[in-house]
């Protein structure tokens, strides 16, 4: 036990000094998938301060003297994984007070050190759109976070764009879940449902107007309203709106709200997107979209098929794939990409799906979802192929850093459960703390 103690004090010391470093650092021999390009043997990554440098083989990137190398032959490296819709840090948004609360923010209520984001990192994933449930029509603003280590405050967490502002959507909805039958606020019919949507972004236009009618004069503004100004964000195309919905009908409805207020839309679900996929390629719209090997559940989702990863791409239409997690544990999410395949979608489209789709829908493409020069060094090492059943996640690395390794106890609890591996309060510690039962981080 004291051997093991030291030894965990041995690779905290090695973390905290590399987390430091500026030197270049060159991962060697693995077959590499950048996503944008072919597979390359026995390939090389270059990342250095966050980013990467260079993507290719020996003939293509030449290392410096300086250069550490990393020796990761028999592996597989391929981008971090995005997951574009995910509830992991038990996030808490609207609440029965209205069936519309567009001024509520995930950001007030994500827990940073819950067991689930690092149990992400477990399967992959780097990048991942938190939001609220979908009780609501509109149940608040989502947040697109990367799953850095050591965070002690949601900030930490936080992509920010080059505005300054942290990246962020809005979750709307609709079908059974948002409807309430028996009157009050919140809808009782599916076209009630959509009524008040289209209400309040009416609405929004007019608020909209109306500061625009001021020209600035403070003494003519509308008293601010937090709702409106979220809900003009959207219509001015700064918030993209995540919409959950299953039906074909209520997927159809979606797209003529979107049509008519001309906001920026991802599709969510879309249990019944095969009934509809060339109507979504029509549109242009992406859809993400989840693999369940065992539905049930809602009986709106009585028709939900494992072939709309292929249906959409017949189509034409961007897919990609999310966990909702919990509804699916972020640990298994390649299982996504290997089951979109197993049903008819194309081994490319599956793992572009799983990154690059992701990254589209997110509005992230310059910084992830590829291994490309001048991206983030998000990427993930495997022990073999991505859609193997008997493949394991090894390694997960955020901007430079490593966030998981199956190899340390720690990580490896996390990654196949066990007493304290779902345990807030031990799956996070700092390296000093002396709890050997919940490891070092």
């Amino acid at each position: 036990m004291r051997r093991y103690f030291f030894s965990l004090l041995v690779l905290c010391a090695i973390a905290v000094s590399a987390a430091g470093q500026s030197r270049p650092v060159a991962f060697v021999g693995a077959r590499i998938i950048p996503i944008v390009g072919a597979p390359i043997e026995d390939g090389i990554l270059l990342i250095q301060n966050g980013k990467i440098v260079a993507v290719g083989d020996a003939r293509v990137v030449r290392l410096s003297a300086d250069v550490q190398i990393v020796d990761m032959k028999g592996k597989v490296v391929m981008p971090g994984l995005v997951d574009t819709h995910s509830h992991i840090g038990g996030p808490a948004g609207a609440d029965g007070s209205s069936p519309i609360q567009p001024d509520v923010r995930i950001l007030d209520s994500v827990n940073v050190k819950a067991s689930g984001l690092q149990r992400a990192q477990a399967g992959g994933i780097t990048t991942v759109n938190v939001m609220p449930g979908s009780g609501h029509l509109d149940s608040g603003q989502t947040l697109y976070l990367k799953l850095r280590d050591d965070a002690t405050k949601i900030d930490d967490l936080l992509i920010f764009d080059k505005d300054g502002r942290y990246a962020g959507g809005i979750k709307f909805a609709n079908g059974t879940n948002p409807i309430r039958p028996g009157g009050g606020s919140f809808p009782g019919t599916r076209a009630k449902s959509a009524a008040l949507v289209r209400e309040q972004f009416i609405k929004a236009q007019e608020y909209k107007a109306k500061i625009a009618k001021a020209a600035g004069d403070k003494t003519k503004l509308p008293p601010r309203d937090l709702g409106m100004e979220a809900l003009a964000e959207v219509l001015d195309g700064k918030r993209v709106v995540h919409f959950h919905t299953h039906r074909h009908d209520d997927i159809l409805t979606v797209l003529r709200l979107k049509q008519e207020f001309g906001f920026k839309l991802v599709l969510q679900h879309v249990s019944e997107a095969w009934k509809v996929a060339d109507q979504i390629a029509k549109s242009g719209v992406p859809s993400s979209i989840i693999m369940i090997d065992s539905p049930g559940g809602k009986l709106e989702t009585v028709d939900v098929s494992m072939t709309n990863g292929a249906a959409l791409e017949k189509a034409g239409a961007l897919a990609g794939f999310h966990t909702d997690d919990s509804i699916t544990d972020s640990r298994w999410f390649l299982r996504s990409a290997g089951m979109a395949v197993r049903f008819g979608m194309s081994r490319d489209k599956a793992l572009y799906g799983m990154t690059m789709a992701g990254a589209i829908m997110l509005e992230l493409q310059d910084r992830v979802g590829s291994l490309e020069a001048g991206k983030d060094a998000d990427f993930v090492v495997l022990s073999g192929d991505p859609l193997s059943v008997y493949t394991h996640v090894e390694q997960t690395w955020v901007e430079g850093k490593k966030v998981f390794d199956r190899g340390n106890p720690a990580d490896y609890l996390l990654a196949v459960g066990g007493f304290g591996a779902t345990n807030d309060k031990f799956t996070d510690i700092d390296c000093f703390d002396g709890d050997i039962q919940g490891g070092a981080r």
